[in-house]
């Protein structure tokens, strides 16, 4: 019986990791669940599924939040404190790491400190971190295991053959819904647009991310430090049907790649149950239909945030936490009609450029500066 804390339960990785809890409920247990401040629905999931521990990440909520409402075998806990309090427990064998942006970076610190098995779905913890986070796991011995379909794809795929005889791994990428268009096009997309993603179901955040291509910038520096590779390993191409999920190839030309309808579910159950496979909760393919399977290279000039992501990964340092940053309140301000679409990599580019770069920083260098580059993105100007 594996017992799991999910960290960002209400969140869509959190609720796809609760369906399939759920699906083998003889062999995992929920044992704690977090959410920022949406309570209604955590106190939802505390009946449903009665964890020990739920925390709301909110403080300010203490007052105002029924405690009635949570199941009466469940702790209600307040603040970030308790999110590493449970993401720490010795009660608790994996954690799913599934808040969005810099905010999950502290619970996954505090799970890999405590030599736990890590399911991490939030890319910016290894974006921000990723030599400090490799360097603790291989301290304590921690299992760093990714649920993102592509890194969950990547790392099934490199079971097929030895670390040393990759010759580089493909990231592929849906394209969001812009795939296509050409630079002078995307000046004018609202946010309206930009939240209609063609084949997954998201957060808003993420969703922007997507059709910027943002997120398989962050995906490839993710890429660089979990898997401990160099960056001109890695390349991106663009699967509109997402349904090969990423690929590796090897020195002999071979090409391991993992298939499979686009559905979380799949990547979450494997990093809870790994090496294990257990009958499946998501969709399956229909061999019995025709399926098509386009790949074509990205358009670096119309997606300059690509280019951001290969440059983040050769530089390291601090510039990962100073793009994370400075992304996450692009996206903000894109979304409250402050600013454009395309202003996003200008305003990502701009704080990069404006940094004193660190090569080898200390964690707290990097959170000190993660709140140096929001103030920056804040009050920037095109």
């Amino acid at each position: 019986m594996k017992h799991i804390a999910v960290l960002g339960s209400t969140g869509s990785i959190g609720t796809s990791c609760l369906d399939v809890a759920r699906a083998h409920g003889d062999q995992m247990r929920i044992v704690a669940i977090t959410a920022h401040q949406n309570w209604r629905e955590l106190a939802r999931q505390s009946r449903a599924f009665r964890p020990r521990q739920a925390v709301i990440a909110d403080a300010s909520l203490r007052e105002t939040v029924p405690r009635r409402e949570f199941a009466s075998e469940t702790e209600l806990l307040f603040g970030p404190e308790a999110i590493e309090r449970v993401a720490s427990s010795p009660e608790v064998d994996v954690v799913v790491a599934g808040i969005v942006g810099a905010a999950g970076l502290r619970g996954a610190w505090a799970a890999l400190e405590a030599g736990k098995r890590l399911a991490i779905a939030n890319k910016e913890t290894l974006v921000v971190a990723g030599p400090l986070v490799m360097e603790l796991a291989g301290r304590t011995g921690a299992e760093l295991l990714p649920v993102d379909s592509e890194h969950n794809a990547i790392f099934q795929a490199l079971e097929a053959g030895r670390r040393q005889d990759v010759r580089r791994i493909v990231l592929t990428a849906s394209g969001g819904p812009f795939r296509g268009w050409p630079a002078a096009r995307l000046e004018n997309v609202t946010p309206a647009d930009a939240l209609k993603h063609p084949t997954w179901n998201m957060g808003r955040k993420i969703t922007v991310d997507s059709a910027t291509m943002m997120n398989k910038a962050l995906e490839i520096i993710e890429a660089r430090w979990l898997f401990g590779l160099e960056p001109e390993q890695i390349d991106v191409v663009i699967h509109p049907q997402s349904i090969v999920h990423s690929f590796v190839e090897y020195i002999d030309g071979s090409v391991i790649a993992q298939l499979s309808p686009p559905d979380m579910r799949l990547p979450i159950q494997y990093a809870l149950t790994y090496p294990a496979r257990l009958d499946g909760t998501s969709p399956t393919m229909n061999w019995k239909e025709a399926h098509r399977l386009d790949l074509e290279p990205p358009d670096l000039e119309a997606f300059p945030a690509l280019g951001l992501g290969f440059e983040v990964a050769r530089r390291g340092g601090t510039a990962g936490a100073v793009l994370n940053a400075s992304n996450e309140i692009a996206v903000e301000r894109f979304l409250a009609g402050e600013s454009k679409f395309t202003d996003i990599p200008r305003l990502c580019r701009a704080v990069l450029d404006e940094h004193g770069f660190s090569p080898s920083p200390t964690l707290d260098e990097l959170l000190a500066l993660d709140g140096w580059a929001r103030k920056e993105a804040r009050r920037w100007h095109r």
